[in-house]
């Protein structure tokens, strides 16, 4: 295996010219150089980050030792040391590198050219990739939603992003996120097939009409003067109105006017009562000119 840096200065300057001082590998650094970079980028990660702490055969036990707390030291969550030796080996080893022949290097010039030409080339429009996928963009354009549900204390927040397609926008990937770890499996399941359907292109709607379609046994919940079965539901709202607000989908008919009394709309809103922010219960009530929710106990004075 060759770094592609290398292989590219080696075939712009030639295979026999040294390597400069930017160059070096993992064998090249010292531990503490090791815990450093990992130190550096820790700092940036809300999770712990690890990165393999190369150590030379011959270390001592008090110097290896020295490598751990210089990680807790620095901030570090993980550390990771790996020290190569008879019964295991070692896991990284260096080789010398081949003598290209002429036909070998003629190809590596061609391919090189025809990176050069790629380069600048004007910079496409998402493609397609072999397989029929589309290839994300190293940027994109999306918007966030937050998403409340009566059994769960933290709010849902759901990204989705988009890409453009014939100038059209169209969604691409989507990430869900929340503070509450009980629904953490069956929601990275979910966004990633979602994600998958998304970036095979072509008319993904029906997504959205699936999930709606979605009820949950222990109930939905009253939001907007409608009734949402369950949080997947939910979640199929928020596809659909984002593609709709992106112009991937056209504007949705009006929806039948509900029946009036007098020139009053009945609603479950204005029968039950306002919606709690934290528990999405109708249920509001003003005590001691606060607005307490008698479900949650939730109080906007609090």
């Amino acid at each position: 295996m060759c770094d592609y840096a290398v292989r590219r200065f080696h075939g712009q300057f030639g295979p026999n010219t040294p390597l400069p001082e930017p160059f070096v590998t993992a064998q090249d650094l010292t531990p503490a150089e090791h815990i450093r970079m990992q130190a550096a980028v820790q700092r940036h990660v809300d999770s712990a980050i690890s990165k393999t702490v190369n150590l030379p055969e011959d270390m001592p036990f008090e110097a290896f030792q020295h490598v751990y707390w210089e990680a807790y030291r620095s901030g570090c969550k993980g550390c990771a040391t790996y020290r190569p030796n008879p019964v295991t080996g070692a896991v990284l080893s260096a080789v010398a590198p081949r003598t290209s022949d002429a036909t070998g290097e003629a190809s590596l010039h061609r391919e090189l050219e025809a990176n050069r030409v790629e380069a600048t080339a004007a910079p496409p429009t998402t493609v397609q990739s072999p397989v029929g996928l589309l290839v994300r963009s190293e940027k994109l354009t999306g918007a966030t939603y937050k998403l409340r549900w009566p059994d769960s204390e933290h709010a849902f927040y759901v990204t989705i992003n988009d890409v453009e397609t014939d100038g059209i926008r169209r969604p691409f990937e989507i990430f869900i996120n929340s503070k509450n770890l009980e629904h953490y499996a069956w929601v990275v399941a979910l966004t990633r097939m979602i994600s998958a359907v998304f970036r095979r292109g072509g008319d993904v709607s029906f997504v959205a009409d699936e999930l709606q379609q979605v009820f949950d046994p222990r109930g939905g919940q009253w939001a907007d003067r409608r009734y949402v079965p369950s949080r997947v539901a939910a979640i199929g709202e928020i596809i659909e109105r984002h593609m709709i607000d992106t112009g991937f989908l056209p504007i949705a008919d009006p929806p039948v006017a509900p029946p009036h009394v007098g020139n009053a709309a009945i609603s479950p809103k204005s029968l039950l009562g306002p919606l709690c922010p934290k528990c999405c219960q109708p249920g509001l009530v003003k005590e001691a000119g606060c607005a307490t929710c008698v479900h949650c106990g939730w109080s906007k004075c609090s």
